[in-house]
């Protein structure tokens, strides 16, 4: 008879006891999955807690200002395990900021590599007041109108992820660097600002503040319930194709952690097959498991969502490599300091 993970989990518990207890493992995580009352990350740390007596130290922030923080803390690592988005996860391994390791589920996982791999799939997606809106911009050209001026806005490209895939979807669906960029630039006229939080841009929507942001499937799934005025659409290029680009949640391990194993024990718990079953229904994320298929209303809307959405990633290795000269190339062309 096979035991469950509670119980298998909470059986090691037992023997290990002098050595788990009181332990912790500390993430640093960009947001998105800790979202709401009973969230995937909230709903599975206390059953990693309850299954190891190990408490999970969680600290939140922008997907590239807590690999910022990571690297500031080379020298006195504080954290176990890096939640972040490409292309900053392989920043971080590029910087040497992650140790090898192999989770267990890597074989049912595409895209694992030795120092990070997938942990919850996602796109890029942008979100519209349809309630101030009779419909959802049809187009990027159309998002360049003057009546979005002041009602739009999007997170800054190098702070927050969400804003960097915003930069690399335009320059996608403008079909080069020359011409994305030169699109980000006009449309700097209708931008409000600089925001380091995509998460907090929904509420500005919601409210009509704002008539459009930028945001991505999972986070604004989500937060729909809360903010009814929101809705989501992907802008059409100059083919009437509308294009979402691949982000993932991408877990690693921290090179010399304080608490290396726990981190170790937390990735894999993520992980297996229970966690990643739970992912849509708890926080609207799908999951990265191959031999997992969930049946929930919550996966069901957001695969409906993406119907006619072309999905598509770029090579993130060169993305990382060309990345600082990239958000360089932004700040020049929409004046931003």
């Amino acid at each position: 008879m096979k035991l469950s993970r509670l119980a298998l989990f909470s059986a090691l518990a037992l023997v290990a006891a002098p050595v788990w207890a009181d332990s912790v493992v500390t993430v640093y995580s960009a947001d998105g999955l800790h979202d709401g009352a009973q969230s995937w990350y909230q709903t599975e740390f206390d059953a990693f807690t309850q299954a190891t007596g190990i408490k999970v130290q969680y600290v939140e922030g922008g997907s590239g200002a807590i690999v910022e923080r990571l690297a500031k803390e080379r020298s006195n690592p504080q954290a176990d395990v890096l939640v972040t988005v490409p292309p900053f996860i392989q920043r971080a391994a590029t910087q040497n900021l992650l140790a090898d390791f192999t989770p267990d589920a890597a074989a049912h996982i595409a895209g694992t590599n030795a120092r990070y791999v997938p942990l919850v799939n996602n796109y890029l997606s942008f979100i519209y007041n349809a309630k101030l809106l009779k419909s959802a911009p049809a187009s990027w050209q159309e998002l360049l109108d003057s009546r979005f001026k002041n009602k739009l806005q999007y997170s800054t490209p190098g702070q927050a992820g969400d804003g960097t895939a915003v930069m690399l979807q335009a320059i996608q669906s403008h079909g080069s660097k020359d011409a994305g960029f030169d699109y980000l630039g006009k449309l700097q006229a209708n931008n409000v600002g600089p925001s380091a939080s995509t998460g907090k841009l929904t509420a500005l929507v919601n409210k009509g503040e704002l008539y459009v942001a930028n945001g991505d499937l999972q986070m604004n799934l989500s937060q729909m319930a809360r903010n009814p005025n929101v809705k989501i659409f992907w802008p059409a290029d100059a083919q009437g194709q509308r294009s979402a680009l691949a982000l993932p949640y991408v877990i690693g391990l921290v090179q010399n952690g304080p608490q290396s194993e726990n981190g170790k024990k937390l990735i894999n718990f993520l992980l297996d097959n229970a966690a990643q079953t739970n992912v849509s229904s708890l926080s609207w994320g799908m999951p990265v498991r191959n031999d997992v298929t969930p049946t929930d209303d919550n996966y069901q809307q957001a695969k409906s969502a993406l119907e006619g959405v072309n999905i598509w990633q770029p090579d993130w290795n060169q993305v990382a490599e060309t990345l600082s000269a990239d958000i360089a190339r932004w700040h020049q062309v929409t004046d931003s300091e």
